[in-house]
């Protein structure tokens, strides 16, 4: 690790006194904020006290969630690595509406555990010896723990009904875990892997998240059932890894059964880039019998199989299967692969819905058709087989390991409140910083336009060393040899930004005005950001259209004339908000870091980062987001731009709430920017694949 550059962090703290105030954004009303609820630390090296410090750290993951204090939400525990022996964990806390509580594994040390790698939560180890309860009643019987016996003769994989690491039986429901999210947790050693039943409570309202976690088990890896979607915020289960290990009765890698009273518009479940690996089904649906409406969306997600009988042998049921009537289910699957003796299955044949966006493929047995909208693969798809071990599961994850997430310090400065986008630039040898300002306050009004104005700040003085460009604003600079220039849209008063204008300057005092970027019929731009490659100059531009919003592509010889790239457009992983783009060319990648819109489990406006060789197919980076509001940050990491300076890697970007404040904060990466772009894409690790064309 590289010592910070002091000399910019000190002149970052000078700046600060010199920025002018933006009208639109001087507001801190800490209650837009998100509330920040208490945090508390889970570790077997604590002393066991309050929680509070990893000094005085539970030793147990049960003993912090039993002292969150109330249903108010935003609380934290987190765990340091290591292997604890739980079971029927029990959360009496709700999470609230738009500050979920979190549980999560410190997975690469950088929350000051002085450790990495998992958590990993064995509800076989437990030293106790567990029975089917004879006494529990007809139905689906509960576990007893006997007094007798020789725990440590029964080590193992306790497959007993309702024993596994989250607590549920017919008379106590799950619904405590409702609005959390878990993170980079390995739960193993009993019925269920990650998941929860409502039972008692069937029918109620349920969300949460997982994100990047393992859950192994006999029935099920992953689960969710008897509750209600939310429309808008679905059980989202996110980059994870699910095995179940049986056959027998409603066995599968996962296992989802809502109880809607109608089909709804929107899932129940979200699986995003999981790996669901079964014997007989990755995803098993309901009983027979049962009556309650269930859809379940498959995005980007690896459906595994293992058992390709013969006909007339023992082959699996099905991919996904239902034992239900087929009204009651619906599955979406968009850009998955399925592999097994079939893709559908259920009992007596009657199929349920599916519908099917992007591309999804089909290896199955060769007698075996493949439903519509499936690709039928011809040969064995090797490197989606490879997910069975993902590397991102398998590599270490230790400091200097393969998946460790690039360390970004974000520096305890704010350069007071004014606009968002800025560029910094070594210019001359001096640090510049160059903004714009506009106050949003008098949008759609004749006065807007009058008070926007482009500026360069000297990040050594503080002092504002131009202003020009009035009426324009979304400043992007790029130093070409002795010569600044700024990117920046054409202002209105009542439509918004327009058409993309080149000042250039080599002297900070007279600038040149010329067209770069014509806007197309009814279009609007705004942020650019150029680069140069081995073909001469590549600006990205954001556009409202076809998606509000994304960036498109221009090239140029001189940074005057400008060719549109015609046919790309870049709009994230199907049509979604992309915005703000900087983009920058590390050989032979380009690489963009763009704003992503609210994802669920996440604080708000998120930064992505992805790269590519011909503009055409993007990779996302495994560490998205990159950049994310942290507390005092409102909702909103954005327009993110960044200079290398001294050895270091600087990101300036904009926190807020996108309405009414907002600042510009500093992230810095220990290293130089190659380094800062190439350790976001670990040699192995899976990535998600998006097209622009």
């Amino acid at each position: 690790m590289k010592a910070w550059s002091t000399s910019l962090v000190c002149l970052l703290l000078l700046a600060t006194l010199a920025l002018p105030m933006n009208g639109a954004e001087n507001s801190s009303d800490s209650a837009k904020r998100p509330r920040n609820g208490l945090t508390l630390y889970v570790s077997r090296l604590g002393d066991n006290s309050d929680g509070r410090s990893w000094h005085t750290a539970f030793n147990t993951i049960q003993a912090a969630l039993d002292a969150i204090p109330n249903d108010l939400g935003g609380h934290r525990v987190i765990v340091r690595p290591d292997t604890y022996a739980e079971a029927n964990l029990d959360s009496k806390h709700k999470g609230a509406a738009g500050a979920y509580n979190v549980l999560e594994g410190d997975w690469d040390g950088s929350l000051g555990s002085g450790a990495s790698g998992w958590v990993v939560i064995d509800s076989g180890a437990p030293r106790v010896v567990v029975r089917t309860n004879p006494n529990a009643g007809t139905g689906n019987p509960t576990f007893m723990v006997l007094p007798d016996g020789d725990p440590d003769a029964e080590t193992g994989l306790k497959s007993v009904d309702w024993w596994g690491p989250w607590r549920c039986d017919p008379s106590y429901s799950a619904a405590g875990w409702d609005r959390w999210i878990l993170r980079r947790l390995y739960c193993t050693g009993s019925e269920g892997g990650v998941g929860w039943d409502m039972t008692c409570e069937a029918g109620v309202e349920f969300s949460a998240i997982v994100e990047d976690c393992v859950g192994l088990g006999r029935f099920a890896g992953g689960c969710v059932m008897a509750h209600v979607g939310r429309s808008g915020e679905p059980v989202v289960f996110r980059r994870c890894y699910f095995m179940c290990m049986d056959v027998w009765g409603d066995a599968g890698a996962v296992y989802v059964r809502a109880h809607n009273k109608s089909m709804p518009t929107t899932p129940d479940a979200v699986f995003d880039d999981c790996t669901l690996v079964g014997p007989d089904n990755a995803l098993q649906v309901g009983y027979p019998g049962f009556e309650g409406y269930t859809r379940v969306l498959f995005k980007n997600s690896r459906l595994i199989v293992m058992n390709f009988s013969q006909p007339h042998g023992t082959p699996a049921t099905g991919a996904v299967y239902s034992d239900l009537d087929p009204k009651y289910l619906h599955v979406d699957f968009e850009d998955c692969l399925v592999m097994g003796y079939k893709v559908l299955g259920a009992r007596n044949d009657a199929l349920f819905s599916h519908t099917t966006k992007g591309t999804n493929r089909a290896y199955v047995q060769y007698r075996q058709p493949v439903p519509a909208g499936f690709e039928r693969l011809r040969f064995w798809p090797v490197e989606a087989f490879n997910d069975l071990v993902p590397a991102r599961f398998q590599a270490s994850a230790s400091a200097g390991g393969t998946t460790a997430r690039p360390r970004l310090v974000k520096l305890s400065v704010a350069l007071g409140p004014r606009g968002m986008e800025n560029t910094p630039v070594v210019f001359n040898g001096r640090p510049l910083l160059v903004a714009n300002y506009r106050d949003d306050t008098k949008n759609k009004t004749d006065a807007y336009k009058r008070s926007m104005y482009l500026n360069v700040l000297d990040l050594a003085t503080g002092q504002e060393v131009a202003r020009f460009g009035e009426g324009h604003s979304f400043a992007n600079a790029f130093v070409n040899d002795r010569e600044l220039n700024v990117f920046a849209s054409e202002g209105t008063d009542h439509d918004w930004f327009q058409s993309i204008y080149r000042f250039s300057s080599a002297d900070l005092k007279t600038w040149k005005r010329e067209l770069a970027i014509p806007q197309a019929d009814g279009e609007h731009l705004f942020n650019a950001s150029v680069c140069r490659d081995d073909q001469g100059y590549l600006i990205a531009y954001e556009s409202d259209k076809p998606v509000q919003f994304c960036f498109k592509f221009a090239r140029s010889q001189d940074l005057a004339a400008w060719t549109k790239v015609e046919g790309l457009t870049f709009t994230g992983a199907g049509g979604e908000y992309s915005a703000c783009p900087v983009l920058r060319y590390v050989a032979p990648y380009y690489y963009v870091i763009y704003l992503h819109a609210a994802v669920p489990g996440h604080n708000g406006w998120i930064s992505f980062l992805a790269r590519s060789r011909d503009l055409v197919s993007w990779d996302l980076s495994p560490f998205n987001p990159i950049l994310e509001a942290g507390p005092g940050e409102g909702v909103n990491n954005s327009d993110v731009d960044l200079f290398e300076h001294e050895g270091n890697t600087y990101l300036f970007y904009a926190t807020g709430d996108q309405q009414s404040w907002g600042t510009v904060r500093v992230a810095m990466f220990a290293g130089s920017m190659q380094e800062f772009f190439t350790s976001h894409f670990p040699e192995g690790a899976p990535v998600v694949r998006v097209s622009a064309r």
